[in-house]
């Protein structure tokens, strides 16, 4: 590999799972989310769109949606294997 570039360490990314209350599907983006980032040891949080006015402008109609490092990784569902990939890479 070269010295110009380095991967980032799986501890030193951040996962974000936007969601909202009450969606089936974000539920089991959380538990895929809350897995993955388990195993690799990477930190994770969640944000609710309801609390948001932005997040909900932009994402209401995709949700749940998967952030890493701030930039849009899915949404709707979230496959375990891409996601583990994405934060190994």
């Amino acid at each position: 590999m070269s010295p110009l570039f380095r991967r980032t360490p799986p501890r030193d990314r951040l996962v974000t799972l936007i969601r909202k209350p009450g969606c089936h599907l974000c539920d089991d983006a959380q538990g895929v989310v809350e897995k993955v980032c388990g195993d690799l040891g990477v930190p994770w949080e969640q944000k609710d769109i309801t609390e948001d006015r932005e997040l909900y402008d932009e994402y209401w109609e995709q949700i749940p949606v998967v952030l890493v490092d701030g930039r849009q990784h899915t949404f709707w569902r979230v496959n375990e294997g891409r996601l583990r990939k994405a934060l190994t890479d």
